[in-house]
């Protein structure tokens, strides 16, 4: 009689961890539906966040394009640029490295927005003002010496913004012609055809979250017909690829760091006229983008 009430109450006693173990399993499994269904509608929500940006910045293009009787090509090279990454924006999966990689793309598109509407503004005051006298003319740029003043201003504080991502990014990227005397001077110039390289300087900006030790970035520069200029190699990264001008490779100690590269001409053929665009990236992002003017 003994031996069955011990085995009754190691029944019980089995039974009732049996029960607590359950209901702890279906409280810990629903506590893990609810994180997943918070992330998700997060995640789907930065998502909105990130398209109306973009739609946002798009509808500015088109404002702009819509203001010129001549659209100015930049504008609608701009422009669809960015509805591609919307497009592509909207079949993307929203997981937290993809929005993290878009909202990046759109950082760095909001600063070359910045300067090409900044330029088709330039070019319709500049088309308004040929007929005037030169006095007028040396008004004219004087006031797009302060407007460049102004633009590189808004870069630095732009490219501030994304400080704190776990990757190096690039502060004060400048592009301009050099003269290369024969003492190993270097001189500034506008002249496509004085100029003997291009000169490519950046700071490479202090963080936190990435280890200091060697560490490289892909410098891209584009003349006025398209053409990447220097080595032009390609690279790939996953199922994206990247055609380079020069790699930057230097070592990261945990500081501001001033870097810069130089591009040859190939077959020491003159530089062409016109804007030149310059990117930086860290592997397949876009970092940081500037623009320069060979006359």
């Amino acid at each position: 009689m003994t031996n069955n009430n011990t085995a009754n109450t190691g029944l019980k006693v089995a039974l009732g961890i049996a029960i607590a173990l359950f209901i702890g399993l279906a409280i810990f499994s629903s506590s893990l539906y609810k994180n997943k269904v918070t992330t998700e509608k997060q995640l789907t929500e930065e998502k909105v966040m990130v398209l109306k940006d973009l739609n946002a910045m798009s509808a500015q293009y088109e404002v702009a394009m819509s203001e010129s009787k001549d659209v100015n090509q930049n504008l609608v090279e701009a422009k669809a640029e960015i509805d591609e990454l919307i497009n592509s924006l909207k079949k993307s999966e929203a997981n937290l490295k993809n929005l993290m990689s878009y909202r990046n793309k759109y950082n760095a598109l909001k600063k070359e927005m910045d300067i090409v509407l900044a330029e088709n503004d330039e070019l319709k005051v500049r088309n308004t003002l040929l007929a005037s006298s030169l006095d007028s003319t040396k008004v004219q740029l004087e006031e797009r010496t302060m407007f460049t003043d102004s633009l590189l201003s808004q870069n630095t504080e732009l490219a501030n913004v994304v400080l704190n991502a776990s990757v190096l990014n690039t502060l004060n990227l400048k592009g301009y012609g050099v003269i290369e005397r024969s003492s190993g001077k270097l001189i500034p110039t506008e002249r496509a055809r004085r100029s003997d390289k291009i000169r490519v300087c950046f700071t490479v900006a202090k963080n936190k979250l990435v280890e200091a030790g060697d560490k490289e970035l892909y410098v891209q520069v584009i003349d006025p017909k398209n053409n990447i200029l220097g080595a032009n190699e390609q690279i790939t990264f996953g199922e994206e690829t990247l055609n380079y001008s020069v790699i930057s490779k230097f070592n990261y100690e945990d500081a501001n760091l001033d870097v810069c590269e130089f591009i040859t001409s190939k077959e020491d053929k003159d530089f062409e006229e016109g804007r030149y665009r310059v990117n930086v990236f860290n592997g397949a992002d876009l970092v940081s983008s500037s623009q320069f003017t060979l006359k």
